[in-house]
């Protein structure tokens, strides 16, 4: 958790007085520290790229020379398309052997390293990647947000970041047989991810809601799945709809939620 001395916050989530911080601290050599400094920046990139946030809205900035810390040799941001412009969602930094060098003078203690195969000591260098929670949740969710034909708001968020997985719905909320099954698959996903359970209103009603938060797979328990032993499972994204199996149900829904299997491969 950190804070900032700011006077006036501002645009909305991204600049506050209190926020979460997160940062990496990856020791090396010296004279491997550019290799790992592009390493980092790639795997940072990447990062949120793969959770949705779209290349071009994404760039990186290096820091000229009168930015730069007194014990940075390097430092890159990559920057985010807000709707206020190009702005820092998180920094990668090289900070040369100033933190461990000066603890160690301070402290009186040796912080030095000693590889075993060539057996050379050393102080290891830090590259550090350093970033905001709310900047970045704040830059999904601008992603995400979406209007659809119809007028509705659809939250695209990937499913390893939607809050609620799945929602179940009894197509009837007064057969006693759909609620029957539909509870006791509800009662069977809860036990592994936040779920919805929803049969209030028209089945329509209930997609838009789950639309709205961001639920990335809407199961509906209808007249065929006593018989059939099946669901019709319905994608967010396009609205396209398929049967799947109870007895399999938990599995699918595991390789959709993590990305091993795309929807248009059931």
């Amino acid at each position: 958790k950190a804070f900032r001395n700011e006077i006036s916050p501002r645009d909305f989530l991204f600049r506050c007085r209190e926020f979460e911080q997160l940062e990496m601290q990856f020791f090396v050599h010296q004279s491997e520290a550019d290799k790992w400094f592009k390493f980092w920046k790639g795997e940072r990139l990447k990062f949120f790229v793969d959770l949705g946030i779209k290349k071009e809205n994404l760039k990186f900035r290096s820091h000229e020379k009168t930015e730069l810390a007194h014990y940075a040799k390097k430092a890159e941001d990559i920057e985010y398309n807000f709707p206020f412009g190009f702005k820092e969602l998180e920094g990668i930094h090289n900070r040369g052997d100033w933190d461990l060098s000066t603890h160690a003078k301070h402290s009186k203690q040796k912080l030095d390293y000693l590889n075993e195969n060539t057996k050379e000591r050393f102080v290891p260098h830090i590259i550090e990647t350093s970033g905001g929670l709310d900047r970045a949740f704040l830059a999904f969710l601008l992603e995400a947000y979406t209007v659809n034909e119809k007028g509705n708001v659809v939250l695209k968020l990937d499913p390893r970041l939607a809050p609620i997985k799945v929602a179940i719905f009894p197509l009837v909320k007064k057969e006693e047989s759909l609620v029957k099954i539909a509870t006791g698959v509800y009662g069977d996903l809860r036990d592994e991810w936040n779920v919805n359970y929803d049969e209030s209103g028209s089945v329509g009603r209930r997609y838009a809601r789950n639309d709205e938060v961001g639920t990335p797979f809407c199961i509906t328990v209808d007249n065929d799945s006593e018989k059939n032993k099946d669901v019709t499972i319905r994608n967010r994204d396009d609205g396209v709809q398929k049967r799947v199996l109870i007895k399999g149900l938990r599995e699918v829904l595991r390789k959709l939620i993590s990305g091993e299997l795309a929807f248009g491969e059931l």
